[in-house]
């Protein structure tokens, strides 16, 4: 697509969402301020609060070992992957994000530990990792994980409505402080963790139902709209030029847009499907739940897996272009292999999707428990007797 071209189905609104990452990180924020306020909220409507706070702590520890034991085991699968040399088909292939983040082998043996270890360390401290790029979100994701925590810890004595206007005020502060990547999506989700357990919501709601039905799909498909703004190059549709200008108007000034509306619309959306009933079931469809289990081990996996598998089947069978000079003395341009055939990509690509999953499902299967088992070794040994995991850790 260009300024003089018409979009292709992929770029149009709503269809677009399906394979935009930067929605997908808000999804990942949101989801973790509702899923880990929403039990120790409960706990305190109850008066428990002692109860909830000896949770929070608990998985407050948890957390650290939750994120990166996993990310650290996906870190040596895709170093190995390309210190022998899984990736030289990607480094050619006529895929601009292919090749950017495909790493080359290291020049040594022992330049290769010295490079994972490296490796291991900036993931969490800069965000940097050759090996997995999009492990750059975790080290946020991890710090928004701590933000809902520690404010679980300021709030949990609070009473309920007092305590919905503090998390809107800090939802209100992160927006307008720029914090778009995971700030103020953390505070929603606790936000909506809040209003999903109050029984006066709940009872206004039922005694409405015409105007939740209505609300809802509207939030829900108005979500959608915000999240299909594109990363790049807005003017060059009439549609995201009217979000452009209207970015103007609610964005706080200086900030990325890109990142703005679809963390707005990942909110929205959950907001709306929170409060739609057809949303909700179909969304506990046992398929959609066991997609949703599976997250995080897909997240660690699709990128080292499509820079291997698939990039081998799309890729693999082509032959490269002349290289150097042409018969004139002329330099050529750099010759990326091309894509085998269309009807390899029309059958490769939900193949793959497969493949994705099943990789996932052995990885929750046998990874999973493995890092839950460290997880635990290592509290046993710090914890006191009187707070040692007394229950199954889920990673999923």
């Amino acid at each position: 697509m260009s300024d003089k071209l018409p979009p292709t189905l992929f770029q149009l609104p709503f269809i677009r969402c399906l394979f935009m990452g930067r929605a997908s990180v808000a999804v990942f924020a949101l989801v973790t301020g509702y899923v880990n306020s929403l039990g120790p909220l409960k706990k305190s409507r109850a008066g428990n609060a002692d109860v909830a706070l000896s949770g929070v702590a608990k998985s407050a520890f948890r957390r650290f070992g939750r994120f990166m034991i996993p990310a650290m085991v996906a870190t040596i699968f895709s170093w190995l992957a390309c210190q022998f040399g899984a990736y030289n088909v990607a480094h050619f292939a006529n895929s601009a994000w292919i090749r950017d983040t495909s790493p080359w082998p290291s020049s040594s043996f022992a330049g290769a530990f010295y490079d994972l270890a490296k490796n291991l360390g900036t993931t969490w401290i800069d965000g940097y990792n050759t090996y997995d790029r999009i492990q750059w979100t975790l080290t946020y994701l991890l710090k928004g994980s701590m933000m809902v925590y520690l404010s679980l810890f300021a709030l949990i004595y609070v009473k309920p409505r007092w305590r919905l206007m503090i998390i809107a005020g800090m939802f209100y502060f992160k927006w307008k402080s720029g914090d778009a990547l995971v700030g103020f999506n953390i505070f929603c989700g606790i936000f909506l963790a809040e209003v999903s357990i109050d029984p006066d919501i709940a009872s206004f709601m039922a005694a409405h139902p015409i105007l939740q039905a209505i609300g809802s799909a509207t939030l829900i498909v108005l979500g959608l709209f915000f999240c299909s703004y594109p990363e790049e190059n807005p003017e060059w549709a009439r549609w995201s030029t009217k979000l452009l200008h209207f970015g103007y108007w609610i964005f706080p000034s200086g900030v990325e847009f890109s990142r703005y509306y679809p963390g707005m619309g990942a909110d929205i959306v959950a907001t709306g499907i929170m409060f739609n009933t057809t949303a909700k079931k179909i969304l506990a469809h046992r398929f959609l739940c066991w997609m949703g289990k599976l997250s995080w081990p897909v997240y660690l996996l699709h990128a080292p897996l499509i820079r291997t598998v698939l990039t081998w089947v799309l890729f693999g069978a082509s032959v490269r272009p002349p290289q150097g000079k042409d018969q004139n003395g002329n330099q050529l341009p750099p010759g990326w292999l091309p894509i085998t055939s269309p009807w390899v990509v029309v059958f490769a690509i939900p193949l793959f999707y497969v493949f994705l999953y099943r990789v996932a499902g052995l990885w929750a299967q046998y990874v999973d428990p493995w890092c839950t088992d460290i997880t635990r070794r290592f509290e046993e040994m710090v914890f006191r007797d009187d707070a040692k995991m007394d229950k199954p850790l889920l990673l999923s």
